[in-house]
């Protein structure tokens, strides 16, 4: 089979090296001379624009899905993390809810051009869940199933992300139906597809399977500073 070799001084390659360099500036606590990363409003907690380029703020949610939402009583709620851990997991809603529960306010920017910003959430952090069950260390993705059909995929070093929380509570109210209730999972690194309504399962892999809508043309990368919405 004939691989491609990626161009180096390609623009694509270039922002991302770029990017990379900044965040990593950032985080040592060292001075950074180059360009801040595209976007517009205040840097975030993150050191990113606020705004994501190509993004329109928005007071409201709108509701997408697959035409389909799931009704899903909490005694038959449950999730499940599989593959490979340690110790591989079924948990019911009571049980989720015994791990910690995190407040936190971060930015939702939807892949068709909106973002909603100051969000108040309150759930489970990934990492909690993976950490209780042990990822092993061949693990480099995971897949995300949702009750709806829905999947998607990630790396696991975005997953473990400190903001990327299965939430259960929006604005002080329970999540509703329309927007993944009574679990969803939230990326507010990324463009918001990668973050499962009805989150159901996560699968601990070694390698990558591309979710529903990475199959269909959206970028596998999914950064909304580096615009990565489709192929």
């Amino acid at each position: 089979m004939d691989i491609p070799t990626p161009d180096p001084n390609s623009k694509r390659i270039r922002t991302r090296e770029a990017m990379i360099q900044y965040q990593k500036a950032r985080q040592e606590g060292k001075e950074w001379n180059g360009e801040v990363p595209m976007g517009e409003g205040p840097l975030n907690r993150d050191g990113m624009p606020k705004t994501p380029p190509g993004q329109n703020v928005t007071d409201r949610w709108p509701v997408l899905d697959l035409g389909f939402q799931p009704e899903i009583p909490l005694e038959n709620w449950s999730l499940t993390l599989s593959g490979l851990l340690d110790y591989p997991a079924a948990f019911s809603w009571e049980e989720f809810n015994k791990f910690p529960q995190v407040e936190d306010v971060s930015d939702f920017h939807c892949v068709t051009s909106w973002s909603r910003l100051d969000n108040r959430w309150k759930g489970v952090r990934f990492s909690d869940l993976a950490d209780h069950c042990r990822v092993q260390k061949e693990v480099r993705y995971v897949y995300i199933k949702a009750y709806d059909g829905y999947s998607t995929n990630l790396p696991i070093e975005e997953a473990m992300k400190y903001d990327v929380l299965l939430v259960h509570t929006w604005e002080g109210m329970p999540l509703s139906k329309e927007h993944g209730g009574p679990v969803r999972m939230i990326t507010p690194q990324l463009y918001a597809w990668k973050g499962a309504k009805w989150i159901g399962e996560i699968v601990f892999r070694e390698d990558d399977e591309l979710g529903f809508w990475e199959q269909r043309g959206y970028n596998n990368n999914a950064n909304p500073w580096l615009e990565e919405r489709y192929w």
